[in-house]
């Protein structure tokens, strides 16, 4: 057993009857051992900075767990969807001939619109903006 020193500590009544409840939740057989617990607890919170390893462990397991799946079915959905604009992209190129020039405004008009719209694109917006512009060269 390591070594231990007296050190005498001061406590509200309020503070002395928290502990006391707590001791007896908690399973410690005197004070003295509840407190170290405590002592140790907070001062590996502080040492670590990091709140998570702090929860219990099933709240832990449950959150890796949920977060695994999130993963799992967010990957899988940015797969099909990757797949779905490739094929729309070789549609599209093997349809239109089209120079540099045109892809490289075309880049700069989708990457504008989508740090204006925040990633949130609408098909039905953008075929009546193609309207639009129809109308305005028949004029």
């Amino acid at each position: 057993m390591e070594k231990t020193t007296k050190f005498a500590a001061y406590f509200t009544d309020k503070q002395r009857e928290d502990m006391e409840r707590c001791r007896k939740l908690e399973g410690s057989r005197s004070t003295t051992e509840y407190v170290r617990n405590a002592v140790e607890f907070y001062n590996s919170y502080v040492s670590n900075n990091d709140a998570g390893l702090f929860l219990p462990r099933s709240i832990k397991s449950y959150l890796d767990g949920r977060l695994g799946q999130l993963e799992d079915r967010v990957s899988g959905l940015l797969f099909k969807q990757a797949v779905e604009q490739d094929m729309i992209s070789g549609i599209i190129a093997d349809s239109f001939q089209f120079t540099e020039d045109d892809l490289r405004r075309r880049r700069a008009s989708s990457v504008r619109n989508v740090k204006q719209t925040n990633g949130r694109i609408s098909f039905e917006k953008r075929v009546r903006e193609s309207w639009e512009d129809d109308e305005q060269w028949q004029d």
